[in-house]
């Protein structure tokens, strides 16, 4: 968790909405100088904030209207402060909520320095970064439609369709393959759905390798030598990253990529788990798919999932490699290197051996200090 510690003169927290805004105003003393409710409008924007400029901070919470103000801030020079709307309800839950409170509150966390960051995306890349999450929700439709038709033919105990229904040249006989007039409508409706998203798929995917601006044209270089990982998913990977040197750690960046099993410890004792939804579920959902693909792709990789599968099974093999992945990515990216696959392999035990040798070699180095007793 990052806090904004910058000092100011002034400090301004904004309970934001589609329509209104309410505006609060502090000193650095914490008194408050405004505090009134608005209609969504940058020029009233800047008529309330004119008076305390240069020195003020502005702040809002991380919902999805946020964009038009980071721009107005960036635009005039003003600092912007992105809150992390999950823990800053975490910090100031209270009893009775309203507009006028929690303006207030913001102001407050922005001027005690409490207030937890959340990063304040480029402008010139939010729109292809919101094109490529809208792909995969037409993608996660398409796979619903498919599911569906599938869960019907099992319902009505039907053979097999005999070939992947995924393929468009394959769906034509599908309508066919049920005997009631309704579920054949039913079923008709799914696959012209699914050839309609086909379609806009392939649109989207063209306008996106063609429009796309890639901005760190060697990270998605890197990020496509991961066997399996084509140029749409590499997009991915490296919009919603965008920059792989905010991460200090990468601990820090396989929790933000929901890579990681939170838990919560009390006294030494683990009370449970919890903020498993804090995080990037786009970059999530990117390591997920680009796990899967390299186990179909690499034969080393297929024996390690297969021995991680009898040991943990399943579900915490391709977790345990999702992880490993998210892991190369970011040496990856911050060393500017290919992937290795041995690498990627043999990490734990490279990372075992270097540990021995660290242990080993402070053995030697150690030497016996003579205690004196005082009899």
């Amino acid at each position: 968790m990052r806090f904004y510690t910058e000092k100011h003169r002034y400090y301004c927290g904004i309970d934001l909405h589609t329509k209104t805004m309410y505006i609060c105003i502090v000193d650095a003393e914490g008194a408050i100088l405004f505090h009134e409710n608005a209609p969504v409008n940058a020029e009233i924007l800047l008529d309330i904030i004119e008076p305390y400029l240069p020195d003020i901070a502005i702040c809002v919470e991380c919902i999805f209207t946020w964009y038009w103000i980071a721009d107005f801030c960036e635009e005039r020079d003003i600092p912007f402060v992105l809150g992390h709307a999950l823990y800053m309800k975490a910090i100031h839950g209270s009893k009775t909520k309203s507009d006028k409170i929690d303006s207030l509150k913001i102001a407050k966390l922005l001027h005690a320095g409490m207030l937890p960051m959340s990063y304040v995306y480029p402008s010139g890349l939010r729109s292809t970064r919101d094109l490529l999450r809208r792909r995969m929700h037409f993608t996660r439709k398409k796979a619903e439609l498919l599911a569906h038709i599938q869960n019907t033919k099992h319902q009505y105990n039907l053979p097999g369709f005999g070939k992947s229904i995924s393929y468009k040249a394959n769906r034509k006989t599908v309508v066919s393959h049920f005997d009631d007039p309704s579920v054949q409508k039913m079923i008709q409706c799914d696959v012209s759905l699914i050839d309609h998203y086909h379609t806009l798929l392939k649109q989207v995917e063209l306008y996106i390798l063609k429009h796309a601006k890639a901005h760190r044209p060697q990270d998605l270089f890197l990020l496509q030598t991961i066997p399996g990982v084509g140029k749409i998913l590499a997009l991915v990977m490296l919009y919603e990253i965008h920059d792989i040197n905010r991460f200090e750690r990468v601990q820090h960046f396989t929790s933000y990529s929901r890579l990681i099993k939170p838990t919560k410890e009390s006294a030494g004792k683990i009370k449970g788990g919890g903020g498993k939804k804090m995080g990037n579920a786009y970059l999530k959902w990117a390591f997920s798919e680009a796990v899967l693909l390299l186990i179909r792709e690499s034969n080393d990789v297929k024996e390690l999932h297969k021995s991680l599968k009898n040991r943990h099974g399943k579900a915490r093999a391709l977790a345990i490699l999702s992880h490993k992945l998210g892991r190369a990515v970011f040496y990856m990216l911050k060393n500017k290197e290919a992937f290795n696959i041995k690498t990627f392999v043999n990490e734990k035990a490279k990372t075992k051996a270097k540990a021995k040798a660290f242990v080993n070699e402070k053995a030697k180095t150690k030497t016996a200090v003579p205690v004196e007793l005082n009899v």
